[in-house]
């Protein structure tokens, strides 16, 4: 099962992309974020993959960050949602959004996805929302956590995604000095961005 590619990318198409690894071209079926992510054609590219196999199909599903990865499959392991689904919810939100809409039940939020109604919605909430990282927020005005509570923040938010504190406090360190935002999204963004290079 491949787990990891890393190489040239050949082509990048809304939601595919064609890496070059050793002269293989391989069809990698990305969300959106992952797309963006992806730079352009003839750079180098790094991608988390989840291997889908079905009888009539074998499909590769990429992915930039650890948190994108874990999401699609937990998604997919929800009855009657399929990667397409899982696919279209990824692109339609962002990972630290969609964990606070299904760890609050927050059923309005997740129908505006494109192609989640209200059943579906209910259907992540009820099957999802005890088994998802908890990454949310803390619930303070924007500016007034200062630099050691956001550290801590950020240092809990990734031990729950399953990274050793020991291998991300360097990365952590590098973001908060490098970036002038204080907002908890971005900065978790940039930090998963700097843990997969």
């Amino acid at each position: 099962m491949i787990a990891h590619l890393s190489g040239t990318l050949l082509e990048k198409n809304v939601q595919r992309l064609i890496v070059d690894v050793g002269g293989v071209g391989y069809a990698v079926i990305v969300p959106l974020p992952t797309f963006y992510a992806a730079g352009e054609p003839g750079g180098r590219v790094t991608l988390r993959i989840h291997t889908h196999v079905r009888e009539d199909a074998l499909q590769l599903f990429g992915f930039a960050t650890a948190l994108e990865l874990s999401l699609f499959e937990r998604l997919i392991s929800v009855s009657g949602i399929g990667p397409k689904v899982a696919l279209s919810v990824l692109s339609g939100i962002e990972p630290p959004e969609l964990v606070r809409a299904i760890s609050s039940a927050d059923v309005a939020r997740l129908t505006r996805i494109p192609g989640v109604g209200k059943k579906t919605a209910e259907r992540l909430v009820l099957e999802l929302k005890d088994r998802l990282p908890q990454i949310a927020v803390p619930d303070m005005p924007a500016g007034t956590a200062t630099d050691g509570d956001l550290r801590d923040d950020l240092l809990s938010a990734l031990a729950n995604l399953g990274y050793q504190r020991g291998t991300v406090e360097k990365p952590v360190d590098k973001v908060l000095r490098t970036l002038e935002t204080r907002a908890f999204e971005d900065l978790l963004r940039a930090i998963l961005r700097e843990l997969v290079r």
